[in-house]
């Protein structure tokens, strides 16, 4: 009865309004008294788990993604996503994902991905008389991929956990990704015509090379990114300080939206946002050190071999707990607090873990988008005004095409794994 009472009692601080970290921190801390370790342990761990080179590669993408966010980069992306597809049936809707794809691509981060585009696209889809409702739905729901198309925050803190390599995790998030992407398109496609929205205009030949040239510096930032850790040039984390590096260059000089005298600042906040990542990450890692330690993991796995639990069962039951435990918590918590608890199934069970890591990331992002603790309806709550039951709405048949798209994610690993052995071998 004790593991149960331990959730209960996470769930309970967390409902009284305590932050992710401090609620994980005062559990860790009670547990560790509760066993009789010495307290002086618990910064130990967590400073041993941290000493990693490839855990630097997260503040570094977060600092990338804070530069394009307000340099930018986000305007010159949807102005050359419009160039090629908006003036079809919809197009605007066509343009939110491809636009949002390529961003993701870029920075990582779906919170990061939601904010930066939908300032620009909802105010431009209600502009074609767009319902706010559809607008803000694929918005929030097209900024999930920033944690499955690589490069990815989520799957650099599962490589640590689980000791997996990063690029073939990227690999691993790139056909989910695209897969994704189309299922959202189809479904875009399907609605506007239905509503019978405006086509876009066509624009002219030289306007359409001018947006297309401007877009380029942006463009290069997944090519520097996932060509130097594919051509060897560079390491995730050296790849990471260089997309940070270039993500301020060009923000600065070359489309101006941030300039010299705001670089500090949001170098600042970059940290700052990095800070409260970190700071989850640590607490988690201490809750979760503990479960693993404290024989919950083979109780669990006691009870797969007692109860002839196969492969597919299982997966089902993750997806579950997941998806429940992705209304309260936020990402990295679930991330921190389940997957050391599952990773000792994965091989009695089959399960390769590159295939679990993306079975994860899309729960995830399942999690962004349900209430009442999904980051990606806040966000869009703020920068439009729409009231929360609203953005629900319009994300609610997303959710369901995520839930068919978990699905064959879960139940189909070749979807995962067909890049990542293409490449590396299986």
């Amino acid at each position: 009865m004790f593991f149960p009472s331990v959730f209960t009692g996470l769930f309970a601080l967390l409902a009284t309004g305590m932050p992710i970290f401090l609620a994980l921190g005062v559990m860790s801390i009670l547990l560790f008294y509760h066993e009789g370790v010495p307290l002086i342990g618990m910064p130990q761990l967590i400073v041993d788990h941290l000493n990693s080179i490839t855990f630097l590669a997260i503040p570094f993408f977060v600092m990338a993604a804070t530069f394009m966010q307000k340099g930018g980069v986000a305007k010159a992306l949807v102005d050359c996503a419009y160039a090629w597809v908006g003036s079809a049936q919809g197009g605007i809707a066509i343009v939110c994902v491809v636009a949002t794809a390529i961003f993701a691509a870029i920075c990582g981060s779906s919170v990061a991905t939601a904010m930066a585009m939908g300032t620009i696209l909802v105010p431009a889809m209600m502009e074609r008389n767009y319902e706010r409702k559809f607008a803000v739905g694929i918005v929030g729901s097209s900024g999930t991929l920033g944690i499955l198309i690589p490069p990815s925050m989520a799957f650099i803190v599962y490589a640590i956990i689980a000791e997996q390599s990063v690029p073939r995790l990227f690999l691993a998030g790139v056909v989910p990704g695209l897969l994704q992407a189309g299922l959202f398109i189809a479904w875009s496609l399907y609605y506007t015509r239905k509503k019978k929205y405006e086509r876009g205009v066509r624009l002219p030949r030289d306007e359409f090379i001018r947006v297309n040239v401007r877009a380029l510096p942006a463009l290069s930032l997944p090519v520097i990114v996932l060509g130097g850790i594919y051509g060897g040039f560079v390491t995730v984390t050296e790849a990471a300080a260089l997309s940070a590096l270039v993500a301020i260059l060009i923000s600065v000089f070359f489309y101006k939206g941030c300039t010299p005298q705001e670089v500090i600042p949001t170098i600042a906040e970059a940290i700052k946002r990095a800070g409260t990542i970190v700071f989850i990450i640590m607490m988690a890692l201490a809750f979760g050190h503990w479960i693993t330690g404290s024989g919950f993991t083979q109780s669990l796995t006691n009870m797969v071999i007692e109860y002839d639990i196969d492969g597919w069962q299982f997966l089902l039951l993750i997806n579950v707990l997941m998806i429940f435990l992705g209304m309260f918590l936020e990402n990295f918590a679930v991330l921190l607090v389940v997957v050391p608890l599952v990773l000792p199934l994965l091989k009695p069970l089959g399960i390769d873990p590159v295939h679990f890591a993306v079975v994860v990331t899309v729960n995830l992002e399942l999690g962004l988008l349900t209430p009442p603790v999904g980051l990606n309806l806040f966000v869009l709550t703020s920068i439009t005004k729409a009231p929360i039951k609203e953005v629900i709405q319009g994300t609610l048949p997303f959710i369901l095409l995520m839930l068919v798209f978990l699905m064959l994610v879960t139940y189909i690993p070749e979807i995962s794994l067909w890049l990542p052995n293409l490449v590396y071998g299986s």
